[in-house]
């Protein structure tokens, strides 16, 4: 596989679970969340990733997410990418079976947390999931979340693994994720931080596909940004991504921690100020419910046009 085999490109939300006060899964707001991006246009979605709150569900749960994410945008051209991080090799293969099984359009997983693997053990831990599961696969870098951020050397070792297709790169570093882009992109596709003038640049110049961003609330931007960068209207590609830079400015910062909370409870924080229905977290993360922070939030909200 490479990355002609897929059409993974452009906007995609990574999917909060909505969870409901008492802590279950609320499968009607998963449903009518997906239903929003579905209207948004965005092009495609992942479930079960950091925002997903992999890691407070069961995997049973996680099953469960994959299935009704897979159902529910049958009918779009929305591709369904489910996360399968884990902590061990058999763990991510059987969420990737399970994940393939139900109709999924691919695989993602970091290296497994807390281990902090070597370059070698990284690298096998790839080939090893990726051989046992046929899926398209994306390799996600996230060294917020897990510790290690891989190399450039080691992501373009492992865009040459014969199911990966894609890599998503969510380093704080933003030139060696451009730098890696470079070195891999002509084989697999590639999703980082590209709304926004140097972005539109790189994706019309050297190349990249897409962002796949923690929730989604920049849909309204990012979605036009793309499809005018793709129509060949720079112009109006960066006043979208103006747009989009100003609202991500105001909530996340370069390290992609959030300036109200933790960043899933500041999302669904501003969801619910949006109308949307996001739900609550689960813990370990709790909702985000300082009255300060939350008309801060309103006014960042406010100040990029979403709320009056």
């Amino acid at each position: 596989m490479n990355r002609d085999d897929v059409d993974w490109c452009g906007y995609w939300p990574a999917a909060p679970t909505p969870f409901g006060p008492d802590g279950e899964l609320d499968e009607p707001a998963l449903r009518a969340t997906l239903a929003l991006y579905a209207h948004q246009g965005v092009h495609g979605v992942l479930v079960n990733g950091t925002t997903g709150e992999w890691f407070a569900q069961s995997a049973a749960e996680r099953r469960r997410v994959a299935e009704v994410a897979v159902d529910a945008l049958r009918d779009t051209d929305v591709v369904v990418v489910v996360g399968c991080t884990g902590y061990t090799p058999a763990e991510t293969i059987a969420l990737a079976e399970h994940a393939r099984s139900a109709g999924a359009s691919g695989a993602l997983a970091t290296v497994p947390p807390y281990a902090h693997p070597t370059d070698i053990e990284a690298v096998a831990f790839y080939r090893t999931v990726t051989e046992a599961v046929d899926l398209p696969w994306m390799i996600y870098n996230w060294p917020r979340g897990v510790a290690v951020d891989l190399s450039v050397e080691v992501i373009a070792q492992l865009a040459e693994l014969d199911r990966v297709v894609a890599v998503k790169d969510s380093t704080g570093d933003e030139l060696k994720a451009m730098r890696a882009c470079e070195a891999v992109v002509g084989g697999v596709r590639f999703f980082a931080r590209f709304i926004h003038r140097r972005g539109m640049a790189f994706l019309t110049g050297i190349g990249g596909d897409g962002n796949i961003d923690g929730g989604g609330l920049g849909a309204p931007f990012a979605v036009p940004f793309y499809e005018a960068v793709w129509a060949g209207d720079l112009e109006r590609a960066g006043r979208f991504s103006d747009r989009y830079g100003a609202l991500a400015a105001a909530l996340v910062r370069d390290d992609y921690s959030a300036r109200f909370a933790s960043p899933t409870a500041q999302l669904k924080a501003a969801m619910g100020l949006l109308g949307q229905p996001g739900g609550t977290v689960r813990p370990p993360l709790l909702p985000l419910t300082d009255p300060a922070a939350l008309d801060a939030l309103r006014s960042a909200l406010a100040g990029a046009g979403l709320v009056p």
